[in-house]
């Protein structure tokens, strides 16, 4: 008798040239993930020789009932590891039916960011460090903790082994390798302080396919821990008091910055980054302020400070960096449910197009 399974893995190349394409976009909240499946007549992999798409988007809270359909744009294309085969995992972006982005669609205005020549020629890469919850299904509450109660105090947890202080590494370890098959740069997991919560790190990637690869990185693990009976929260301070949060750290650095000398333009660089503070945290993701609080890591939202191998800065230099007079920093603010297309557009802008004059 034919198993669920057995269907499910069926190699579709035996039979047809037809592949399987999930259409993934962002929905109303800014943070939620939607999807749904197409058939093509025949492998694909150029976004651009996609067929754009469409949803309700009065289901979605992104368009009004009498008027609900929003246009769907393939961007970008990754092989599927649940469909394998020549399977694709397709990002989109949405528009209305007159090609306006609608206002969830954030991606749009990296692009415009990420295509002017001063961009183009610095080559802005990318290294950002997801950090994310797992919670038990029914009661929201961390993975491995006691229903109702607390684990023993942060300190055995980070980066730590054994059934006392690692919980749900088969999703973890399930999700690295789905990534690097699916062609996500996926450089690396550990993981967290606080108990339950890991963190995966997406780049060097340059430009704005960081961004997508960090989006279909978490299209990917909400669909692990959906697999795996577990909820996953990027809530940036998933638990009260004296545990750490979650974010989403942001590591930087332009053709400049890489070169010889590289190290007075990153200073430059993180200058104009805290002029702009009040304007990047506005844009850092919700509840930050719930994390960014000066303690576990973090430095505190209403100041900002840089330093060299400093975790409680808003922006650490690496000791390396120093060192050589080249490299990146990283922009330790942003919080785990930012908008990365919000967040490496808005550095390449503040680091390399804006100026300190706009603001007089």
């Amino acid at each position: 008798m034919t198993s669920l399974d057995e269907l499910l893995n069926l190699s579709l190349e035996e039979t047809t040239t037809e592949i399987i394409a999930e259409y993934i976009w962002i929905g109303g909240s800014g943070t939620d993930l939607r999807s749904k499946a197409r058939t093509l007549p025949k492998p694909v992999t150029d976004p651009k020789l996609l067929p754009k798409w469409n949803y309700d988007g009065s289901s979605t809270g992104q368009a009004p009932g009498e008027d609900s359909e929003v246009i769907l744009y393939p961007q970008a294309i990754f092989r599927d590891p649940f469909r394998r085969g020549n399977n694709i995992l397709v990002i989109c972006d949405a528009y209305t039916p007159q090609g306006v982005p609608i206002p969830t669609n954030k991606r749009a205005a990296a692009a415009e960011i990420f295509s002017k020549k001063e961009v183009v020629d610095e080559e802005p890469w990318y290294g950002l460090e997801q950090e994310y919850t797992l919670l038990q299904k029914d009661v929201k509450w961390p993975l491995g903790w006691p229903v109702g109660g607390y684990p023993g105090p942060q300190g055995p947890y980070y980066c730590g082994t054994g059934a006392d202080k690692a919980w749900g590494r088969d999703i973890v370890n399930a999700h690295y390798k789905a990534c690097l098959y699916a062609g996500i740069q996926i450089s690396g997991i550990n993981g967290e302080v606080m108990p339950g919560q890991w963190e995966f790190q997406v780049g060097p990637a340059k430009g704005i396919a960081a961004a997508d690869q960090l989006w279909a990185a978490r299209y990917i693990l909400e669909r692990i821990t959906e697999i795996a009976g577990v909820v996953l929260s990027l809530d940036p301070k998933p638990i009260d008091g004296d545990w750490n949060g979650a974010g989403c750290h942001t590591n930087y650095s332009t053709k400049s910055m890489r070169a010889d000398g590289g190290y007075e333009v990153i200073k430059k660089a993180i200058e104009k980054l805290g002029l702009r503070h009040k304007e990047h945290i506005a844009s850092y993701g919700e509840g930050n302020e719930r994390r960014l609080t000066g303690k576990h890591e973090t430095a505190d939202m209403n100041s900002f400070s840089w330093g060299v191998a400093n975790r409680g800065a808003s922006v650490r230099v690496g000791r390396d960096t120093e060192k050589e007079g080249k490299g990146y920093f990283e922009d330790r603010r942003p919080a785990s449910n930012m908008d990365p297309y919000v967040v490496t557009g808005m550095v390449a802008y503040t680091t390399i197009l804006w100026s300190p004059s706009e603001s007089k």
